[in-house]
């Protein structure tokens, strides 16, 4: 009966029942994030991961800004069907320098987190401008702009300064000569060179070297 009236309470008085509504989001929250905190996979990189380079760098702002993560995830999933498709599934330790992360949660596209390496260069700068003459039955749209577009490069120092003081282990060395990367090229060098190195920061072990999980 205590119980009941309790909640005839709550439910007649909305300031008690907005700070329950509060109190039970707030404690269902710090459950799911507070493990992830104190996580030590997600701050150590795998073996191969590296900060992106410049030029890395920038391809991944236009990636952004292009919104290609609205229809392409960076995510494979321990699914088998995943596996087979894409490629080894994505490892906490391989996203640890992306700011913000960019899995997505839309296939309109595949899946690119293992695309790294699986095409030329040649191959992607055809289909950026025209994908349908290399996948006739691709419905993403062209970007031939990114051919034509010159690179920016008077805010990358800035860039890896802010990521440095994040945590990415960039030196002196490669904030000053980052401008040189960007200078002469078009943006759509710059996708490339993002495309060309995602999901190389993970290699797979031998047959036998340990690791079971598939």
């Amino acid at each position: 009966m205590n119980a009941l009236k309790l909640h005839k309470k709550l439910e007649e008085n909305n300031a008690l029942l907005i700070f329950g509504i509060l109190l039970v989001s707030s404690l269902g929250g710090l459950v799911q994030v507070l493990p992830s905190v104190y996580q030590e996979s997600l701050r150590t990189p795998e073996a191969n991961t590296r900060p992106y380079s410049a030029l890395e760098l920038a391809g991944r702002d236009i990636y952004i800004s292009e919104g290609c993560s609205t229809c392409h995830s960076q995510q494979i999933r321990s699914l088998v069907a995943e596996v087979e498709r894409y490629g080894p599934y994505s490892r906490a330790g391989e996203f640890v320098y992306d700011r913000p992360f960019l899995w997505g949660s839309k296939r309109t596209g595949p899946d690119l987190h293992r695309v790294g390496g699986k095409y030329s260069d040649d191959w992607h700068r055809i289909h950026l401008v025209d994908p349908r003459s290399v996948v006739p039955t691709s419905i993403m749209p062209g970007y031939p702009w990114l051919a034509e577009k010159d690179l920016r490069s008077d805010d990358i120092q800035a860039k890896l300064r802010g990521l440095r003081s994040l945590g990415h282990p960039y030196s002196d060395e490669e904030i000053e000569n980052a401008p040189a990367q960007l200078e002469g090229r078009k943006q759509i060098d710059a996708l490339i060179a993002y495309l060309q190195m995602l999901g190389t920061g993970f290699v797979e072990p031998e047959s036998g070297a340990g690791d079971s999980s598939e």
